[in-house]
Parts: structure tokens; sequence; C-alpha cells
């Protein structure tokens, strides 16, 4: 355990020397927030803060702090980055989850998500990992991997029913019940293409699909969007940083309406969304956004296969000892 303590702290002096060399400025926002953005693929954890003088009311704590950033950003800070604790519920616990993470999020301005690829790099470089993390990056589409490892044409599959045939053709299996383009996507991308992506070194996955509603700039069929993958494991998620008020406002709206339709059947927990948070976006910069999985980024800097030798109290212990 000491080992992997020592190990995080010298990786988060090496990261923070990075950025500050760079200009960016370090900061550090709230883990409980009283609203979120709206995002119906993850489940949040929700607690209550009680005051006999101000009341009560239920806060979240964040998957991401995106939010607050964002805010900073929107009152000229400039390019930041921050080193903190996550937190997504209901998901698997394994060799590469544990509802509480730690996160690397930075904003570059005046950049958009191909600049962010070279940023990135150069991060890489500065850590000075194994070959497998060294840049340069290799990159692909996710149109060139669906047809790659799949053989399916996303350009000519937009409808769900077309993609949903492909699905079939593939001997997947497609509930007769409706669902939406990206549900079949995932069956096709989890099932064929993220098992077989390439690990020499690490792999930018560039332009999703648009119809994967996300606050990256759209552009034609796809959004200005990259994820990358180290060692097979999913380590970071880039946008170019949506900056008009009307998208940003429409897609609150739209997806606190999906949210409230999955979730509230299920008795899971909606966060709050703050119907103004659009108003930040009158007058937004260019700029770049990624997150980064720092706990995953060590284990493969470390050579391990499992976040339980990083992570110094891993819930999967929490739980078996607890038995």
């Amino acid at each position: 355990m000491k080992k992997a303590a020592q190990f995080r702290s010298q990786l988060n002096r090496n990261i923070r020397t990075f950025f500050d060399q760079k200009g960016y400025l370090e900061v550090e926002t709230p883990t409980l927030s009283p609203d979120l953005i709206p995002e119906p693929t993850i489940d949040i954890f929700a607690t209550r803060f009680d005051n006999e003088f101000v009341g009560s009311r239920e806060l979240y704590l964040i998957p991401s702090p995106e939010v607050y950033m964002k805010k900073l950003i929107a009152e000229g800070f400039g390019s930041i980055y921050q080193i903190g604790h996550c937190f997504r519920n209901n998901e698997q616990i394994g060799r590469h989850h544990n509802p509480e993470f730690s996160m690397l999020e930075y904003y570059s301005m005046e950049m958009d998500e191909q600049d962010s690829i070279a940023l990135t790099e150069e991060l890489f470089a500065h850590l000075d990992g194994p070959s497998f993390l060294k840049p340069p990056f290799d990159r692909l589409t996710v149109a060139e991997a669906m047809w790659q490892f799949a053989q399916v044409d996303l350009d000519k599959n937009q409808s769900q029913k077309a993609l949903a045939q492909e699905a079939t053709r593939l001997g997947l299996s497609v509930p007769d019940k409706a669902e939406s383009w990206e549900d079949t996507f995932n069956r096709i991308f989890l099932t064929l293409v993220e098992p077989n992506l390439p690990q020499q070194r690490p792999l930018v996955l560039d332009r999703y699909p648009a119809q994967i509603d996300c606050l990256a700039k759209r552009e034609s069929n796809y959004r200005k969007r990259w994820e990358m993958y180290a060692g097979g494991v999913e380590l970071a998620n880039c946008y170019d940083e949506e900056t008009d008020k009307e998208k940003v406002a429409a897609y609150y709206r739209k997806q606190y309406a999906i949210l409230i339709q999955e979730k509230a059947d299920r008795g899971l927990v909606i966060p709050d969304a703050d119907p103004d948070f659009a108003e930040i976006f009158t007058h937004f910069p260019q700029c770049s956004g990624v997150a980064l999985g720092l706990d995953r980024l060590q284990m493969l800097l470390m050579g391990k296969s499992s976040l339980e030798g990083v992570i110094l109290f891993p819930f999967t212990g929490t739980i078996s000892s607890r038995k």
C-alpha cells in the first residue's frame, strides 16, 4: 500500500509540474453539489443537508467536476486543471471500476479536441511510462473502427432500424421492443469493436456518432469528441466543448426529460439540474476539455492489472470486511 501511495504522490507532482509550466491554473471545486449536468447513463449518490436555520435539501456527489469548472471558465479563469475525487453509483465493481475514483480534468482555452490530442501526448511524454503508454498515439475514427472490426458502415446506417439489422446480421440479439440508436450501437461496439482495439500504444478513438448526445460540438453525423484507450483500458474522454447557449439549453431539456423517464420507475436518484446553467454560455470561450481517470493511469504505469493494487482502500475490500 505504501508503494502505491508514494507512486501516486509523485504522479500528482509530475502532473502539476506539467500543467503549471504551461500556465494552467490548478483549481479545487466542490465534491457536493445541489445540481448536476443531466446524464441519463450515469447513476449518482445522493445525501442530505440538514440545518435548523436554513432548512434541508438533497445534495449530490459529483460524477465529474465539469459543472463547476465550466462556471470558472465563464468567469475568465483561462486554462485550468483539477485533480479530484468523483463518484458514480450502480456501476460494476471490478478490476477497472470503483464507485469513488480520482480524476484529472483539464480545460484548454482557444483549443479544440485535436489540439488536446497533442497536449495529452505531451503529458504522457512527460510522465515517461512504459512503451504502450508512450506517444505518438495511434488514431482511428469510430467509423473506421466499426468498419474494421464489425464491417458496419456508420454513414449508411444512421437510422436505428438499419443499425439493428446490422446487429442481427452480426449475430447479436436486439430486443423486440424498440431501443435507441445509441443502445444498438453499444451492442455492436462493446461486443465486437472495443475488445479488438489495438493496444501497442495509446489509441485515440475520434469522432463519435452524433446520436450519442453530449456537450461536444457537432460536425455532420459526428461529434468533435474522442476517447483514449491504453492497454485495453478506457482512460480519457475529450470534447471540443459546446459554446452555443441555445444548444446547451436544448441539451439540458432533452437529457433531463430522458433522465426522468428512465430513472423514475426504477426508484433511482434524479438529481436537480440548474435551469439557468446555459446562461454561462452567453460569452463562453472556445475550449477543449479532457477527463482522465487517474487510478487507471496509475494502474497502467505501475504494471498492475487491477485497481486493487492502486487504490488504498478499494470498495471491494470495504464490502468484504463487512461480511
